[in-house]
């Protein structure tokens, strides 16, 4: 099979599917960061568990992407210390929404993604506060021709006045 007839089965297979829920040895683990060579480090819903590697299966390689963030399904695996599961299913909000219909999905996961997104917005329209009240400060570029003819055309005003000045004291 060519790499894009496989890419075009991944694809369809991804965006067609039949929403299945996980199942008993299947969890669902939010992406921290990418740690190369198709490994990917993990947080789970429970407070107590640490953070692990889960591996992407082959098929998946250079047709999918996932990035920080990201919610996924995975299995557990046997064989290895540090990489713990293998990447079953890369989630989409399609997923979510039918995963919280059905109950499956972690509270954990919900309540923080309200909470970034109250905090990315708050955290928008503080700096877009700042932003207006910075305007004035910054000073123009003295590189750029612009900034030179006003810094220029401010200096010859003051010199037009004090010579004017001069002229009306004698």
């Amino acid at each position: 099979m060519s790499r894009v007839t496989r890419q075009k089965h991944v694809l369809k297979e991804m965006m067609e599917d039949d929403y299945e829920l996980p199942k008993e040895n299947q969890q669902i683990v939010r992406v921290v960061c990418s740690r190369g060579n198709n490994l990917h480090e993990v947080e789970t819903a429970n407070v107590d568990d640490e953070r692990f590697l889960v591996t992407m299966p082959n098929k998946f390689r250079k047709n999918v992407w996932v990035k920080r963030g990201d919610f996924i399904l995975v299995e557990p695996i046997e064989e290895g210390d540090k990489v713990k599961g293998e990447i079953c299913k890369i989630l989409t909000p399609e997923h979510i929404k039918e995963y919280k219909k059905a109950g499956v999905w972690p509270e954990r996961f919900a309540m923080k993604s309200n909470k970034e997104n109250y905090q990315t917005n708050a955290a928008k329209e503080s700096s877009e506060d700042e932003e207006e009240d910075d305007d004035d400060d910054i000073e123009p570029n003295m590189n750029r021709p612009a900034a030179r003819i006003i810094e220029d055309s401010d200096d010859s005003d003051d010199d037009e006045e004090d010579s004017s000045e001069n002229s009306e004291e004698e």
